[in-house]
């Protein structure tokens, strides 16, 4: 089997579409195919970004070129063409800092109202780990912590990380969240479009947060995609 056989063999296990790191984890595992290179990852980057029969929907993420009209249909469309739709976007992210924390061995939590959320051929309920909210504190704090798009959990059960993708939506409000949880140690993170950091900054310096504002931070969505496909890589290349 050719290397770009198993690529496109790979992404069809994955209903046609597929990130990068998921590329890096699953295409090895297909033993009638031989990566006898240095760059085996180099050699994937370049297929997808190649090959005819694949094309790219957003950086880290593409899909073969026969599902395109269906993919369209549900909004997931090349970020050369149109915005993809605002569902599709916002549970995308959900879903690759699920997969980011489940691959750093983190316990991970998505709301209930999120859970059938379709995420690349599964649900986000499906990658999350944990089926409810850990009870690390009282519960008038823990309802507002359930509403959180993503939570990372260590193995004690107690707040490491918590993250709001903020697509469209005013991210005072996840601040607010954010606020009320300040006396946990953990880390805050709002997930945006570079374009929305102004915003972020601007925001943040309200009086109000004054005591949050060295405690959240401001990602983008290249750098979560970056950050996934890097971690993938550096799975596949121990074997996990």
């Amino acid at each position: 089997m050719k290397q770009y056989e198993a690529v496109i063999e790979t992404m069809e296990k994955a209903g046609g579409i597929a990130t990068l790191g998921f590329l890096y984890r699953e295409v090895f595992k297909i033993k009638a195919c031989s990566w006898n290179t240095q760059t085996p990852f180099a050699s994937i980057r370049r297929i997808v970004q190649q090959n005819k029969h694949i094309y790219k929907i957003k950086p880290g993420l593409y899909a073969l070129e026969k599902y395109r009209e269906r993919f369209n249909r549900q909004g997931i469309v090349p970020q050369t063409e149109a915005p993809a739709s605002d569902s599709f976007d916002h549970a995308y992210y959900q879903g690759l800092l699920l997969e980011i924390g489940n691959m750093n061995q983190w316990e991970t939590y998505v709301p209930a109202q999120d859970k059938n959320k379709p995420f690349l051929g599964k649900t986000l309920g499906e990658v999350a780990q944990l089926t409810e909210i850990h009870p690390f504190t009282y519960p008038s704090l823990l309802e507002r912590a359930r509403s959180i798009d993503v939570l990372w959990f260590n193995v004690r059960g107690m707040l490491s990380a918590a993250f709001e993708v903020e697509h469209t939506t005013d991210m005072q409000n996840s601040l607010l969240k954010f606020f009320d949880l300040q006396d946990f140690y953990a880390d805050f993170y709002i997930v945006a479009s570079d374009k929305r950091q102004p915003e972020f900054c601007r925001k943040l310096n309200y009086s109000a947060f004054s005591e949050i504002r060295d405690r959240v931070k401001f990602l983008d969505y290249s750098y979560i995609s970056k950050w996934h496909t890097k971690l993938s890589e550096l799975m596949a290349l121990a074997g996990v």
